[in-house]
């Protein structure tokens, strides 16, 4: 029997997937930073998960961002990052997550004086755990903040060389305004030359969007880009990303928090045109959608098939950092999954 041409939320919460932008600081829901300042003894001016929840409130991207950073002075030892960690793994299983690659942002932490190592390793701990305790393969990605100065990056990066082996490559992200990403340059050529694999946040409909999306292709030669669906204002860099087989990380839920618009048509558009767009949950504790909420949410606001809604979670491995074999494993489990989803929807 065919597949059911709308997707249910059964059946895309089942749906092998791969998440490739999210944001683990962007996990802290609030249960979790109201028992870590009780644990650390620090005021963060609530008592109730209820007043917690009230300030995870914004309207912008600027906005967003003064709750965002704030909250995180909660996190403080190694065991703090390794249990927000796990904490996402365990959520992400339960959408169908079974490859993360995961972003962090340690000058968030080590500006505040936490040990860039009490980071990495908590973090990485969870990650190597997340196999067996929750059946998800997953990696961290090392994020720098473009708001903070190109030197202060440069030593983030030198400062992540011992644990070389625990990260699979570097973003960028935080505010754009003022922050283009030659700004970075010379740090992203010292990390390819390092191995790491890159990626760089084009936010939507940001200051220079455009602008920014044509140097992450030309200038910085990135490996993926995260948002990046102004791509639609040129046509001419649709096609390269189309021709380079490069993914974008698109985010859904959240685009209709820091603008007014899901960009549900220009992301299903590009799907459409055969772009490898991803469908991920960017920073969910704050959003209020985790991974198959937004897969939903673009499937009900673009009105996309259940055949399309394949094709994301596809594009979601293609657009991966895994290796050619766990990839076409992965690709081989979706084909399975839509098989028996058939087999039992007589």
């Amino acid at each position: 029997m065919a597949l059911p041409a709308t997707p249910t939320r059964e059946f895309i919460t089942g749906l092998p997937k791969a998440e490739l932008h999210l944001h683990l600081e962007g996990t802290l829901e609030p249960e979790l930073k109201l028992r870590l300042a009780q644990k650390n003894g620090i005021d963060i001016g609530q008592t109730t998960v209820e007043e917690v929840r009230a300030t995870y409130a914004f309207d912008s991207l600027a906005s967003f961002l003064a709750v965002y950073y704030p909250a995180m002075e909660v996190l403080q030892t190694e065991d703090d990052f390794h249990e927000l960690a796990d904490a996402y793994l365990a959520r992400a299983a339960a959408d169908g997550v079974k490859h993360v690659e995961m972003f962090f942002d340690p000058q968030a932490h080590t500006s505040r004086g936490v040990p860039f190592e009490a980071v990495v390793t908590g973090y990485h701990r969870a990650a190597a755990e997340a196999p067996a305790k929750h059946g998800v393969d997953a990696h961290l990605i090392l994020c720098f903040l473009r708001d903070m100065s190109a030197e202060s990056a440069a030593e983030t990066l030198e400062a992540s060389v011992p644990f070389r082996d625990r990260i699979l490559g570097v973003g960028l992200d935080s505010d754009e305004r003022g922050n283009p990403p030659e700004k970075f340059a010379d740090v992203f050529a010292r990390a390819r030359e390092l191995g790491y694999r890159l990626t760089m946040h084009c936010d939507i409909d940001q200051e220079g969007s455009i602008d920014n999306i044509r140097t992450v292709l030309d200038r910085i030669g990135v490996d993926r880009v995260d948002h990046g669906t102004n791509v639609v204002e040129d046509p001419a860099l649709v096609d390269v990303v189309r021709e380079r087989g490069l993914g974008l990380t698109c985010c859904p839920v959240s685009n209709s928090f820091v603008t007014d618009d899901m960009k549900a048509t220009e992301i299903a558009g590009l799907l459409r045109d055969g772009v490898r767009v991803t469908v991920n949950s960017d920073d969910p504790a704050y959003f209020g959608g985790y991974v198959a909420d937004n897969y939903v949410a673009l499937a009900e606001a673009a009105g996309l098939t259940t055949a399309e809604v394949v094709t994301l979670a596809r594009n979601s491995f293609e657009a991966s950092w895994l290796g050619d074999a766990q990839r076409a494993a992965y690709l081989a489990a979706i084909d399975g999954y839509v098989a028996a989803f058939e087999a039992t929807s007589v």
